[in-house]
């Protein structure tokens, strides 16, 4: 049952997102493994149809904010105003109080509005004026983030990037699917028309699936040596913490779900390995997203695979 609605959810969001099967099924990982996602391109590569997509057809409530330099903390947590009739203060909720949370060019917020949400992602719960406030479940953010070297981006610290499980990049579409995108003018306006699919309880009995798939020994070997050669490679500044261990483990037990196996094999860990050590396995010296990403693929090759 669980499967064949993942399957038309997933079909649903490609109808709109062409030629990006498997992004979109990392995406759909991220939400299952109880993670965040950081989706980093340049501006009109359908970031934001993405995120409306994915929010439609799993039928959560949805909030999109606009990510500026004068945003507020108060602005995304919520602040406590004064209600004259009852001669108190009365917390009003922000937009963080939510399923799906867009931040929409997350980057381009100061440092100080950018860290308003280390506690949500990384706990599941904010703390207002002298209370600790929990989130809905589930709670799944989305961010959208333009590449550093645009105009009026502020780069995100190393402990917000932390709290994502996946980094991701959609890239342009191929020749045939961008005359499709042409031809139907954009598939923005029919990404917020799907359908809901699967229900928000669904979702967290899913999560709860996914928590039980099956990792072996030899897995857990092979993970553990992809951490420890990470901390003597000296071409990184910093190996794998074990919070990057456990995100790695939660991401390949997702796509094997996702795969239809209650059990991972190492070819899921390198399917996840790219987008959850991108921000965790950093170079020493300053290269280019492709360059990198070809510098942990040639990393992760020279890992023993478990048999």
């Amino acid at each position: 049952m669980s499967q064949r609605l993942l399957k038309t959810a997933l079909s649903a969001v490609n109808q709109v997102i062409k030629g990006k099967t498997e992004v979109v099924k990392l995406c759909f990982a991220t939400l299952l493994a109880r993670g965040h996602l950081l989706l980093e391109d340049l501006p009109g590569t359908g970031k934001t149809t993405l995120a409306v997509a994915m929010a439609r057809v799993i039928g959560c409530q949805f909030i999109r904010v606009q990510f500026t330099n004068d945003l507020l903390p108060a602005d995304i947590l919520g602040t406590e105003v004064y209600v004259p009739s009852q001669g108190s203060f009365r917390f009003r909720p922000g937009p963080i109080f939510t399923n799906l949370f867009l931040a929409d060019e997350i980057n381009r917020a100061s440092p100080r509005t950018q860290s308003a949400l280390l506690e949500a992602m990384g706990e599941g719960r904010v703390s207002v004026g002298g209370q600790t406030l929990e989130l809905p479940r589930p709670f799944f953010v989305i961010a959208t983030q333009n590449p550093l070297d645009l105009y009026g981006t502020y780069p995100l610290p190393e402990s917000q990037l932390d709290r994502f499980l996946m980094r991701l990049e959609l890239g342009y579409p191929a020749r045939e699917e961008e005359a499709l995108i042409l031809a139907h003018d954009g598939y923005y306006e029919t990404a917020k028309e799907l359908d809901e699919v699967i229900t928000r309880e669904q979702i967290l009995g899913i999560q709860e699936e996914v928590k039980r798939v099956h990792v072996a020994p030899k897995i857990f070997e092979y993970l553990l040596d992809i951490a420890q050669a990470s901390r003597m490679e000296r071409s990184f500044r910093f190996g794998f913490s074990t919070r990057g261990l456990l995100a790695l483990k939660r991401s390949a037990q997702a796509v094997a779900y996702l795969e239809g196996r209650d059990y991972v094999v190492p070819d899921d860990v390198k399917k996840v390995f790219v987008p959850v050590a991108y921000y965790r396995l950093l170079n020493t010296e300053e290269i280019g997203s492709k360059e990198h990403e070809q510098c942990l693929r040639l990393f992760l090759e020279d890992i023993p695979v478990p048999v």
